[in-house]
């Protein structure tokens, strides 16, 4: 009898250290616990996919198969349209709060143009419609807004877009797309900063006092253009990201930026594998507070889709209102900065790439997130910067997985999951 008394106590004990907050995921999944990456096929380890979620590059349709490769196998990114359309939002909101700077040359036709990062990155895709749809210049196109680079449109002829219009200040403006380009260098790296700085040269020199306002899918890119000529112009520019530079130059000039709540993603990534590893509840440490008493807010921090196995962090408007919020882009957000026990949660090792050493958001701000995340987190992680070009200068570096516990896969191109799951398959 004392026996029993003692496992129902024990049971009701461990049911209260669960305590739930934010609601919880909807996924209600455990994970199998990896004890050691020799015990376990490398087709079996947790495997998380972040930043470039597995997906077709001409049509957005994700690829499932990466998706459910194994059942310890998710995506981390953020909540593209969401995201979209704060940024396209933000940008209507400045025009019709500064209308009487913005038209630069009283013509009352506000320019703008836009650099577009990847044309094949739904990312990039969700972004390019996101600022079309709020300024009215979008085109339909097979349902949805056509994405596609212009070229130039100095007469508003392009097919791609049309002129949109806004109201502000008691007068009917024409808002038109001037120019608009893939960010691609030679080499054929996209989100190209160079090349985004080299291109506001060409569209100043053709447009010059026409453009009223220039738009990024990104700050790299972003800052490029308000560095070359935009600060010294006086034309607001406006990215994405949230870099800590492009903060800094929203005193200077600079629009405004989005933040993809970076620290929630860089968290969500090794997360998942540990909790993976530890063979908990993948939502422990998320939606369902672990013993640290790590715990995110759903649908405030983030989102989880149970048929995309993906986590989705929310995104934040940053202005001139709030800007010095977001100051140091690679501070760890407070609801999860706890350390986890080291006898409950060993050390493990894992295999992370970033698709592009070179790409400002992930090696000044994600990479350093995620070097904070794993010592919480108590992970050996071994950080791999790919060329930006090529998915074989990153999985050449894949020789061993078996000295591996888990992975983390940044891909170059969206379409290429295959070329890492065939590696883990062997």
């Amino acid at each position: 009898m004392k026996r029993k008394i003692a496992l129902i106590t024990m049971a009701a004990v461990m049911a209260l250290s669960v305590t739930a907050c934010g609601g919880g995921s909807d996924s209600g999944k455990s994970a199998s616990n990896n004890s050691s990456g020799s015990e376990v096929a490398n087709k079996d380890k947790p495997l998380v996919w972040f930043n470039r979620q597995p997906s077709n590059s001409s049509t957005g349709e994700l690829d499932m198969t990466a998706l459910n490769f194994n059942k310890d196998t998710y995506y981390v990114g953020f909540d593209a349209n969401q995201g979209a359309e704060l940024q396209g939002t933000m940008v209507k909101d400045y025009i019709e709060k500064n209308i009487d700077k913005i038209d630069r040359n009283g013509d009352g036709v506000i320019g703008y143009v836009l650099a577009i990062g990847d044309i094949g990155h739904n990312d990039s895709i969700a972004r390019t419609r996101g600022v079309r749809k709020a300024l009215g210049t979008g085109v339909e196109k097979d349902g949805d807004i056509d994405s596609a680079p212009i070229g130039t449109n100095a007469d508003g002829t392009a097919t791609a877009v049309k002129d949109g219009t806004i109201e502000a200040g008691g007068k009917k403006y024409v808002v038109r797309e001037l120019a608009s380009q893939e960010m691609k260098n030679s080499a054929g790296a996209t989100w190209d900063a160079a090349t985004a700085g080299n291109s506001i040269g060409t569209w100043s020199s053709s447009f010059g006092e026409n453009i009223d306002v220039v738009v990024s899918n990104n700050d790299g890119m972003g800052m490029s253009m308000f560095n070359a000529w935009s600060k010294d112009n006086g034309v607001p520019t406006f990215g994405y990201d949230a870099n800590s530079d492009a903060v800094a130059a929203i005193a200077e000039g600079y629009g405004g930026t989005i933040s993809q709540h970076a620290d929630v993603q860089a968290y969500l990534t090794l997360r998942v594998l540990r909790n993976a590893l530890d063979g908990v509840d993948v939502d422990t440490g998320i939606g369902t507070a672990d013993d640290a008493g790590n715990c995110l807010t759903k649908d405030e921090d983030y989102r989880y889709s149970e048929e995309e196995r993906s986590y989705y962090a929310l995104n934040v408007a940053v202005t001139e209102d709030n800007y010095k919020d977001f100051t140091d882009s690679t501070k760890i957000y407070d609801k999860v900065s706890k350390q986890l026990d080291a006898s409950k949660s060993p050390e493990k090792k894992v295999w992370l790439n970033i698709y592009n050493a070179s790409d400002n958001f992930l090696s000044s701000t994600y990479q350093p997130l995620l070097q904070k995340y794993d010592d919480l987190l108590n992970l050996k992680v071994d950080y791999i910067g790919g060329d930006g070009q090529t998915e074989s200068n990153i999985t050449n570096r894949l020789g061993n997985p078996g000295e591996y516990d888990a992975f983390a896969i940044n891909m170059v191109k969206t379409d290429n999951a295959a070329s890492y799951t065939s590696i883990l398959s062997k």
